[in-house]
């Protein structure tokens, strides 16, 4: 036993008596990995938002979700821009 090395756990080959299903029994997934991309354990933010893009984007919506969330964010953003007072004249033309 080193004094820098971490120590290793034991594995044992342990099988389960009554066990007939496929895979390990042991195995912890996410419940929803089968279905989603962005479920995965992907590495830096880029990627997990592009991941959550393109499964927006490839959503087959039929209840119309997707519509209601932009809807939301969008009135979320008129009221905190009306909170702080935000002058919405900057974008129109001046002519």
């Amino acid at each position: 036993m080193g004094i820098l090395s971490t120590r290793k756990n034991k594995k044992y080959s342990y099988q389960p008596r009554y066990y007939k299903g496929e895979g390990s029994p042991f195995e912890l997934k996410h419940k929803f990995d089968e279905h989603r991309v962005t479920a995965s354990s992907n590495k830096g933010l880029k990627t997990k938002f592009s991941n959550a893009i393109n499964d927006y984007k490839t959503n087959d919506d039929t209840t119309g979700a997707n519509r209601r969330v932009l809807y939301i964010i969008a009135v979320l953003i008129l009221v905190f821009l009306f909170i702080i007072d935000f002058d919405l004249s900057i974008f129109s033309f001046k002519r």
